[in-house]
């Protein structure tokens, strides 16, 4: 087993352990992938403050969001195939997740079921909607997430049309894959992916196969998306789903100011300020570049989550600096799940969580509540 010291570790061993195709999948962004780059470079301009002679001797990462306590500032993001990149990929990442004391949230394109994950962790997890047109199915749904006790619903809003990725249509992305030669032989060289998915519970998508008429037999997110997904999707309709939930909900997708104050009006929980990992709207701002004016318009009406070019603890005590209480990660904890199963999940969360700890030791904070903009290097003008 090779050593695993950070996240890029655990990334080089997916990417020799997934087929080309879903690794790719979660790897790769929208057309020419600018808006992906943005949100690492960004992330990476940002100095932090280094401190000295400051007693960090006690460190607690806990924290409390949409009233619920994390062991440490992160939230692993909802992940559309999530179960292609290892067999049962949804049920072993929530149990990696509980044990950390962090939540699960599993997408509504997830390849284990809203059931099969409650059935393999027999604890609360985050569920996360996508609007399709059918409104019996969106009822059908909360009514499963609710059975399930879903503590939060996480309603995605910037995926009303779907972003092109060129990988997929390259790869010719399906569940299963395509019979096509370069498939064949790249899935033939991956055994150990082979076994996991032969013994998974299940290999379509679980939420939808067998719940919406005419799509029994679906095995591609493009066609599932353009024939289902509503482009109609609007703030009337938020209220509506808010009114079928009765609970936590958090509004997944803002990048405006604009966007944001409409969100907390309709009574959104929370907010994710997010592109969608530069999978959408390719020339769209970095999520970090975002944070701050988001943040300082309605940090005081809602909690902010953070999802976009994390990769490191520094980088999530850069977005708790400008503004988030919290992260969601998608890629990290993908890249361990096709690394190392549950172990790379757990591993994942792990580096994050030690290299958040140094990073708060050698900028002089002892805990969560503390981070601010004057952890950063250029403040206090970055406050001006």
């Amino acid at each position: 087993m090779p050593t695993i010291a950070c996240i890029d570790d655990l990334r080089d061993l997916a990417r020799r352990r997934v087929p080309r195709a879903f690794f790719e999948y979660a790897d790769s962004g929208s057309y020419s992938q600018d808006t992906l780059r943005a949100n690492r470079e960004d992330m990476k301009k940002i100095l932090l403050r280094q401190r000295v002679m400051v007693d960090v001797s006690a460190r607690d990462v806990s924290t409390t969001v949409i009233g619920q306590k994390l062991a440490m500032p992160l939230v692993l993001a909802p992940i559309g195939l999530l179960g292609m990149q290892h067999g049962d990929g949804e049920i072993l990442a929530a149990q990696a997740a509980n044990e950390a004391g962090i939540p699960f949230t599993l997408s509504t394109m997830s390849v284990g079921s809203i059931e099969d994950v409650a059935e393999g962790t027999g604890k609360p997890f985050w569920f996360q909607l996508y609007v399709i047109r059918d409104r019996e199915f969106i009822k059908d749904l909360l009514a499963r997430a609710r059975a399930a006790n879903c503590s939060v619903l996480v309603l995605t809003v910037d995926l009303q049309v779907l972003g092109q990725r060129h990988r997929d249509v390259h790869n010719g992305l399906t569940v299963p894959l395509q019979i096509k030669l370069s498939n064949v032989l790249d899935v033939a060289t991956k055994p150990a992916w082979i076994a996991s998915i032969a013994r998974a519970k299940r290999k379509t998508f679980g939420n939808i196969a067998g719940h919406v008429k005419g799509m029994e037999n679906v095995n591609s997110l493009a066609q599932w998306t353009n024939q289902q997904f509503d482009p109609a999707l609007n703030w009337k309709d938020v209220e509506w789903i808010k009114s079928q939930w009765g609970g936590k909900l958090i509004i997944k997708g803002i990048l405006d100011v604009e966007d944001a104050r409409i969100a907390c009006d309709v009574g959104a929980d929370g907010i994710v300020v997010s592109n969608h990992g530069g999978r959408q709207l390719d020339g769209a701002p970095s999520s970090i570049s975002a944070l701050p004016r988001v943040a300082d318009a309605v940090g005081a009406r809602t909690d902010i989550l953070f999802d976009g070019g994390v990769r490191t603890g520094a980088d999530l005590m850069r977005a708790l600096a400008l503004g988030a209480k919290c992260c969601m990660v998608g890629r990290p904890y993908v890249w361990g799940l096709g690394a190392m199963g549950k172990a790379g999940v757990a591993k994942a969360i792990e580096c994050l969580r030690k290299e958040l700890e140094v990073t708060m030791a050698l900028t002089g904070t002892r805990n969560i509540s503390e981070i601010g903009p004057q952890v950063l290097a250029d403040w206090p003008r970055n406050t001006a």
